[in-house]
């Protein structure tokens, strides 16, 4: 759980240490997630030179080539009209210059002839720049997304160069279709667009910020994707929600990051390890007043650290408890796997700066409230052993009965703690309330989604 992990309740019995939401207001997080964009960031264009492309195959035509690439272009001047809302601030004049170069490129009533080498090709410069309006609109999609902790870097985009992008579009087997492939981003993104434009909200603070985030999602495979701002959990299959379930996030004051990252096992009978400031504003000054005693009976033990080997019992007599509490000293404590384990049976770990987790909990009560930002940043799951079954491919089963026992996924998958204030919900869009504030002013909540 880490640093802004679960801190909603210190565990034992209940009559060693208050338990629920009260309690958790009284402990403060140690560190808090980093700010999101309030709109999309501006697209920052490297390199838009497309004749080192044409230089590689002289005398060939990438979008005045035939009717199927003509079709592409067609295609792209009606979706850069619409660019806006892709954060292409310039698409409609780039739509108006590429229908201009249509209009001045016919249809040759005749095949054409391949020209003799050296012989200039019509409609070249025309071509350039449909390839520059084409290499824009995609370096507009792909631009580094800003906000998350990338966990996981690979998942991080990255603005493509122009000989990449034109390479993919001419080795695609239709280019009319590559256009609207990759015009399409993700379904869950299509949609959002495409709901938002029926409805004239494109311009809604709240659905830019959240076509930015879903910028990450990919398009093909399996996803695990936390939007934070509904507190529900989607799994995803080609961009697609095929199951979906309640989360508790984190409150306005500590507030869950957005992370991108990559799951690589599930972690049964786990271990609660303590974060340091909850050690030092709680359990130090439990143990000043009631002595390494409450330590046993509240089912905790001091380490000498966290992971693998670092994790040999210490005794906890030969800690300055007194240094703990001023925090001059650090104290390493786990909290024993069984029924009263805030991680309740498993966790799902991923690598992250603030040491979230996916996780049970014994507290299954809180999912039935309606608005679930109840922790100081962990993520508590409603179905933790269906979403394990999925992400195994069969039901979890420990090794045996020892605590942190891993089970590795064969296949990792990718997961994107995200914050989604806008999403399509039929032919309608469903805002949630801004909580953490990132989305700038945005006008009071209508139709809320619920959580499926």
């Amino acid at each position: 759980m880490g640093k802004v992990g679960l801190r909603l309740a210190l565990v034992g019995a209940a009559a060693l240490l208050p338990l629920g939401p009260a309690f958790a207001q009284d402990v403060a997080p140690a560190v808090t997630a980093p700010a999101a964009p309030v709109a999309p960031a501006p697209v920052v264009i490297a390199d838009t030179n497309v004749e080192p492309f044409y230089a590689a195959r002289p005398g060939q035509l990438v979008w005045l080539k035939n009717a199927d690439t003509r079709a592409a272009a067609t295609k792209l001047a009606d979706i850069l009209r619409r660019a806006t809302v892709d954060g292409l601030a310039d698409g409609p004049a780039l739509a108006a210059a590429v229908e201009a170069a249509l209009a001045r490129n016919p249809v040759p009533s005749v095949p054409a002839v391949a020209p003799a080498p050296g012989t200039p090709v019509a409609g070249l410069a025309d071509d350039k720049m449909i390839s520059v309006a084409w290499v824009r609109y995609v370096q507009a999609l792909k631009a580094p997304v800003t906000g998350y902790v990338y966990g996981d870097p690979a998942l991080a985009l990255a603005t493509p160069k122009p000989y990449a992008v034109l390479f993919a579009a001419t080795a695609a087997p239709s280019l009319a279709s590559h256009v609207e492939q990759v015009a399409s981003v993700n379904p869950f993104y299509a949609s959002l667009r495409d709901t938002a434009l029926k409805n004239g909200s494109a311009d809604d603070p709240r659905v830019r910020a959240s076509l930015d985030r879903l910028r990450l999602i990919p398009a093909t495979g399996r996803a695990v994707l936390v939007d934070v701002a509904n507190a529900q959990l989607m799994i995803l299959e080609d961009g697609r929600v095929v199951d979906s379930m309640k989360v508790i996030v984190g409150k306005k004051n500590a507030a869950t990051p957005l992370i991108a990252s990559t799951i690589h096992y599930v972690t049964l009978n786990p271990y609660w390890h303590i974060p340091q400031d909850v050690t030092k504003r709680v359990v130090a000054p439990i143990v000043l007043k009631r002595g390494v005693a409450y330590l046993k009976a509240a089912k905790y033990e001091a380490v000498a650290g966290f992971g693998g080997e670092k994790e040999k019992l210490i005794d906890p007599e030969s800690i300055d408890w007194k240094a703990v509490a001023a925090g001059t000293v650090e104290a390493t404590i786990r909290q024993l796997n069984g029924p009263d384990n805030m991680m309740g049976k498993m966790k799902i770990g991923f690598a992250n700066n603030y040491g979230i987790f996916l996780h049970d909990t014994p507290h299954k009560n809180l999912f039935n409230m309606a608005k679930r930002n109840l922790s100081l940043g962990c993520i508590r799951v409603e179905y933790p052993f269906r979403l394990a079954t999925w992400l195994l491919g069969s039901e979890p089963v420990a090794p045996n009965s020892g605590p942190e026992q891993n089970v590795r996924v064969e296949r990792s998958v990718p997961v994107y703690v995200s914050y989604l204030t806008a999403r399509p919900d039929g032919e309608k869009l469903a805002f949630a309330p801004d909580v953490y504030g990132l989305d700038g002013q945005s006008a009071a909540p209508s139709s809320p989604l619920q959580a499926r």
